[in-house]
Parts: structure tokens; sequence; C-alpha cells
């Protein structure tokens, strides 16, 4: 199809959505230019090197491969030409103390097994809820998830409507979770994907037991090199079809005149734009970089949103291997009810915090010098909280000293490389409102035409796209996100 070349797309920000839409939009043969404030693209998901080491600094979970799949097949191309992708087994371990510890295994027969050795009689009920689980994603990925939520009319399809009885948006999730389970084992299992989803398992909707099916079924996958290979790979796309990426480069404000934008003043000059998709943060564009009379929301609603996580990250060099840890460690040594209560319900700092550890040279040798290994610590916060050096460090003594004497390994005398990042990082880095760490909490006031909106009310040619908005948080969504966005651009473009 013919289109006009001349007119100028500009993408705010080069993270999972924002490079999704521009790929499409240049292979649409539009003029495309990306403008990113950092000095790599890839948003959270950048890379930080240091002494032969190379860290993934956000994502670390490759779950729902099909995602990834679909994307790179738009443009004729699938994620193995890219990166070699392996998946796990076990998908990840799970500590609840010493001695006591769970492996989650890849394949379906196995985890029955598992099941069944912790709840006699329970292998029966997975196969059930997994049936259910399953249901919801075909039909949330499927019905759901590329709708732009505009309006509540996208969403009056009686058979969609029929659908969304069985997607369970009125059951909260710990209660679906416990009608087939009753070992807190298995329950905290089933129930820590939707962690940082943005509210406890309770006030969580039980549709999305579908991130159950995604880790439990689909899958969990490493991609050799580490999660930037996707953002390369996204750059290796974007660059074959001519989009500008300009790096470096901080979008300041955003120009609007007769209810268009005109021109976005950056550090480094004007650029012109005939259409504008943002995928910076959605508070800071909103509130920020456009005036007053164009926002879309005033600050009392960005006050009231519910936000997922923030985080406390260690990037951790040791000169030693490790045994018998995994590539992926949940240490659910403590109460996971007072820990989710810390971040959801009475904001603090908590008191016995619950962890994660990624160890990536444990599947990939790339990623560390020889005889070392590379340490990924994380404690999910609840945002907006205070952030200083002495808070982290007494909380990096505090999860190392627990990493210690639950595994028996000894790192901290072999620690060669380390680096914090936590909230004061995330807002200064993404301008993240709050310091969030995952976007916008997935309850259901906050879900589909509830969420933030995609297109701008008072400005005929923005759009918004990223965790902040539809369909949510999480590099699979953002990757959907971005493909919403082009294709409501493509309404006003042509």
């Amino acid at each position: 199809m013919q289109v006009d070349d001349n007119k100028h797309i500009v993408v705010i920000g080069a993270g999972f959505a924002g490079m999704s839409a521009a790929c499409i939009l240049a292979k649409e043969g539009f003029k495309v230019t990306i403008l990113e404030k950092n000095d790599q693209p890839g948003g959270r998901a950048r890379v930080w090197e240091k002494d032969g080491f190379t860290f993934d600094m956000g994502p670390s979970w490759y779950w729902m491969p099909d995602v990834f799949e679909n994307f790179f097949a738009l443009f004729g191309k699938s994620p193995q030409g890219f990166y070699e992708l392996k998946r796990l087994d076990p998908a990840y371990r799970v500590y609840f103390g010493k001695g006591d510890e769970m492996d989650v295994p890849a394949k379906m027969t196995d985890l029955e097994v598992l099941f069944e050795s912790i709840e006699p009689g329970s292998s029966k009920g997975l196969k059930a809820f997994l049936k259910q689980a399953e249901y919801k994603y075909k039909v949330g990925m499927g019905e759901y998830v590329f709708r732009p939520s505009h309006t509540i009319t996208e969403f009056i399809d009686w058979n969609l409507i029929r659908k969304s009885f069985s997607m369970q948006l009125l059951t909260g999730m710990s209660k679906h979770v416990r009608k087939y389970f009753t070992n807190p084992k298995l329950i905290k299992l089933l129930e820590f994907p939707v962690l940082f989803l943005g509210a406890r398992p309770q006030d969580t909707p039980a549709m999305y037991s579908m991130m159950n099916y995604a880790d439990l079924v689909l899958g969990t996958w490493y991609p050799m090199g580490g999660m930037n290979e996707i953002v390369k790979a996204m750059v290796s796309i974007a660059e074959g079809n001519q989009v500008d990426i300009k790096l470096n480069t901080e979008v300041l404000k955003i120009e609007v005149e007769d209810e268009k934008v005109k021109y976005i003043i950056t550090n480094n000059g004007i650029i012109e734009a005939d259409f504008v998709i943002t995928g910076a943060d959605y508070e800071h564009t909103d509130q920020k970089l456009i005036e007053e009379p164009h926002r879309n929301y005033d600050r009392k609603y960005w006050d009231s949103r519910t936000m997922s996580p923030s985080s406390l990250l260690f990037y951790i060099g040791i000169n030693k291997k490790l045994g018998d840890i995994k590539h992926h460690n949940l240490f659910f040594d403590e109460d996971f009810e007072q820990h989710a209560e810390e971040i959801y319900t009475k904001p603090q700092w908590p008191v016995k915090p619950l962890f994660y550890v990624c160890c990536p040279s444990k599947t990939d040798s790339s990623v560390a010098p020889e005889g070392c290994e590379n340490l990924f610590f994380l404690i999910p916060l609840a945002p907006g909280l205070e952030d200083n050096d002495e808070l982290r460090e007494k909380y990096f003594n505090l999860i190392v000293t627990r990493f210690e004497s639950i595994t028996g390994e000894s790192i901290k005398d072999n620690i060669i490389v380390k680096r914090s990042y936590a909230m004061n990082d995330f807002k200064a880095d993404y301008n993240s409102f709050k310091g969030n760490a995952y976007g916008l909490a997935n309850t259901l006031a906050q879900t589909a035409f509830f969420k933030p909106a995609m297109r701008a009310k008072r400005i005929k040619n923005v759009l918004f796209t990223g965790q902040l908005t539809v369909p949510g948080p999480g590099v699979p969504p953002a990757l959907i996100s971005g493909q919403i966005a082009a294709k409501e651009a493509l309404k006003y473009l042509r």
C-alpha cells in the first residue's frame, strides 16, 4: 500500500513498546525517529558491563515465547534467527528455608509428580487449574489484549461477555488457588507470579491465573547472551527498516498548537513531528512534557493510581563458582502475606522481605569471567518510599546473610563487582512515577478501559504506549502495547 513517506513519526523512548511501534510503522513506509534519553536502547532492559561481567539491568524472566514469535513474524523473522533460546529445567527453585527447597520442573509429568509428593491427590487439581488457566490465556491473549480499550463499547460483544464470566474477573486469585490446593507451599508457588502485578493475591482477579499457564506450561526460557539480546534483535529490525534511533536525546517539551503536536523540544534541539507515540513514563509525559490545557489527567488522578512495586536491585560479581543454586531462585523463607502487605496495604520498607536471586552464569558462561558468577538480587518494594545508601546497604547485608545461611554458599568475601539500583535510579533514568519498576497495578479497577487512555484526549496526533497503559506491565505486554499503538496510529495517518 502506498503511504505518504514524508510524514514523520516520532517515538519517545526506546523501550520494548516504543521500538515495537517504531518497527511496525517504519515497515509501513513512514519516516520514524526514536528519541531515547539514555545512552543505549532497551529501556529497563539495558545492560551494565563491568570487569568482564554483563548484567541485565531489568527483566530477567523470558515468559510467553509465543508473543515474541508473533512479533518477529511480522517481519518475516523468528527469535531463533537472532538469539539462541534455551528452556530452563528446572524453571526455577523456591527456597522455603535451609534444606527445604522446591525445584519446578519443565515437564508436566514431572510437575504432577512434584505436586503429588507435596499434597497427595493434588495432581488432579493441577490439571483442572491449568486447564482453566489455559482457557484464560488463550481468550485473554487472543481477544482481550489487542484491543486499544478506548471505550467500554469495544467490549460490548456478547460472545466476549459470555467468555468474560469464565475469565473470573470478579473472583480473587487467592480464593481461586485455594479452591484447588491446601498446601501452603503449592499456594505460594501459584500466587507468586501475581506478586508483581500490583496487588495482593486476594485483590488480584483470578483471570491472572493465566500467568500460571505461561509459567508452568509455556515455560521459562533464556536467550543466550542475556535479555538484552531481544533488544539487539529489535534494533536490527528497526535499523533494517530505516528507523533513526537518537540516543542521549531527552525530550524536554511537547509543543502543541491547534490540538496537534507541532514539534518536540529536546536537549539536542527541536524536532518536527506529524505524529507522536510516547513510550516514556506516562505520568511524566502527561504532567511534565505536555502543558496543562492539553493533558489527559490532573494531579489528583495520578496520585490516586495504584502502582506495581518498585525494586531494590543489586548487580553482584563474585570471583568463585557456586554449587547447587539454579538460574532463577525465589527465597520464600519468610512470611509471604506480611511482605505483600508491606508493599500494597501499609507501604514501608519490609521487615523480613522475600527476595529473588538470578544467576545467569549457571546457564550462560558469556556473562561472567571464567571461574566467576554473575548474580542479580531483587527485593520488591512499595513505590514512593525513601531511598538512600544506608537503607540499601542494610538490606543488602540482610539478604546476603540469609542467602548464605539458606544455600550454604558464602559470597560476601568474594564480591569483586557490586552496584545497587532502586527508586531514585528508576526516577533518574526512566522518569518513573514514584520510582515504580513494573508500571500500573493490574487491579480490576485498572484493567482494560479503566487504565490510562492510550489516546490523547486533547491532542489529535499523540498516542501513549507502554506499561502504564494497555495491556499492562511486563515485556510481552509491552511488545503488544507497541503493536496496538502502531495500529491505532495507522488509522490516523491513513
